[in-house]
């Protein structure tokens, strides 16, 4: 027998060999000693004095002593009673193309009073590792019917596009609307839906439902919800159940699957509840050194693979803690992500909705997937003069702020009506209003047509003779 047979063999001998009684519990923790060598991120079974099992995995590891979190919680658990079997494998998600239309909780189990669908495949939780040079680049236009999207933003097929948020802004409206209205322009295509919702309220939780029931699109949405209720650490794993289903659908079934997560500020939370109780030295404002690297195997499990049709997009959605934008969560989020669609507090205060702001907001991959053939040929440079523009009439109100508006030059009151007019006219919408990218760059020239001719420096002689003043 060779050596790798004998180290297989010796591997399922390991497997599944169960410990009665536990050392330490420790909030969602567990602590054994004297186990065999067991691997990081294993999955674990712990079996209390009724005989009910809960899943877990292995955190920690060394010759001493193992650390399991628990994702049920420990509430219950004895030390003595206490059965830990090692499972000898990670945890793996038995999906399915039949779970679209379905609801289920952080774990992938149905919440829907329907049964669970019949696996298709298992699965690991944590995906497989993707060859950085077997990705193909983002090109394909995502309209999701939202005019600051669409016009200035622009969401691209393989994309991860974070919106940063704070607590009490429409975020989870723009979240719905979104996944109510997405879809790829030109052709009918394989689309599909996943949402994650990780530590939100029982009502935030039944209008995500309602709300795809009512608008008849939760036949192609997979919903994973972990309530604010359920033990925290169940929201470690939520997101990459969701995402194990996403990559199942976009590899295997061939979809375009747009992810939805929301809040990840909540599973940073867990992250930094966890580390604490490890006794972990904290970094940042008390979250764990390993926040960027754990934020990355989320966010990276994006994108598009040679030889595949299927993509996968994330819209992952965060509340940055008192609006702070260098807050660590959002700006370790940034340096992972291709942009960042920003919410303003200002804007939300004048009702208009989404508050999306202008200048913070940006899409890195935008420039490759608008223009003739992809949206239409004048998006690009109307999405410059637009950006342009709005940046001189922040410059203007600072002005007035100092000044005064009476003291401002009759140009100047044009650039404060043209700010008003973009706000109310173009950003502006209603939470049920789906805009074609048509009508949304028309409403952008419309916006225009306030400006003298000779301010647009950003669009060509061609553009204006054909969309100014129409």
């Amino acid at each position: 027998m060779s050596k790798i047979d004998m180290d297989e063999k010796h591997k399922k001998l390991k497997a599944g060999l169960e410990y009665i009684g536990i050392d330490k519990i420790d909030g969602p923790l567990i602590f054994i000693r004297k186990t065999h060598p067991v691997g990081y991120r294993e999955l674990v079974q712990c079996i209390d004095a009724q005989g009910n099992t809960r899943l877990g995995l292995v955190l920690d590891t060394s010759a001493d002593i193992v650390c399991v979190q628990v994702f049920e919680g420990t509430s219950g658990l004895t030390m003595p009673d206490t059965h830990v079997r090692f499972m000898g494998e990670p945890l793996k998600f038995g999906v399915s193309g039949k779970m679209l239309g379905r609801v289920f909780n952080g774990l992938g189990q149905p919440i829907d009073n329907g049964p669970l669908p019949v696996a298709e495949a298992e699965l690991d939780v944590n995906g497989m590792p993707v060859n950085p040079t077997a990705r193909e680049y983002p090109r394909d236009f995502i309209q999701t019917g939202i005019s600051a999207i669409d016009g200035m933003n622009t969401l691209i097929r393989g994309q991860k596009l974070p919106i940063f948020s704070g607590n009490g802004l429409p975020h989870n409206e723009l979240a719905a609307q979104i996944a109510r209205q997405a879809k790829i322009k030109g052709g009918k295509t394989n689309f599909a839906v996943v949402f994650a919702a990780m530590g939100v309220k029982n009502d935030v939780a039944r209008f995500f439902v309602k709300s795809f029931e009512e608008t008849g699109v939760l036949d192609n949405v997979a919903l994973f919800l972990s309530l604010a209720d359920d033990p925290s650490i169940e929201r470690i794993i939520t997101p990459r159940t969701a995402l194990t289903l996403a990559e199942h659908l976009a590899f295997n079934k061939d979809m375009h699957v747009l992810v939805i997560m929301t809040d990840v500020s909540n599973y940073c939370e867990s992250l930094r509840e966890i580390s604490t109780i490890r006794g972990e030295i904290p970094s940042r404002k008390g979250y764990p050194g390993y926040l960027y690297s754990d934020l990355a195997e989320l966010y990276e499990r994006s994108g598009m693979i040679k030889g595949f049709s299927g993509s996968i997009t994330q819209l992952p959605i965060l509340t940055m803690p008192n609006d702070d934008i260098s807050h660590p969560i959002p700006d370790l989020t940034g340096y992972i992500t291709e942009g960042q669609i920003v919410f303003d507090r200002e804007m939300y205060s004048r009702n208009i909705y989404p508050p999306v702001a202008g200048l913070p907001s940006l899409s890195r991959l935008m420039k490759d997937g608008i223009g003739e053939g992809m949206t239409r040929e004048d998006h690009p440079h109307l999405a410059s003069q637009l950006f342009a523009a709005y940046s001189y009439v922040k410059d203007v109100r600072n002005l007035a702020s100092v000044i005064g508006e009476e003291e401002l030059t009759p140009l100047d009151h044009q650039y404060m009506e043209f700010g008003e007019a973009l706000e109310r006219t173009f950003v502006s919408q209603k939470m049920n209003e789906d805009r074609t990218i048509e009508e949304t760059l028309d409403k952008g020239w419309q916006c225009l047509n306030i400006l003298p001719r000779e301010e647009l420096h950003r669009v060509t002689d061609e553009e204006i003779e054909k969309y100014y003043g129409r």
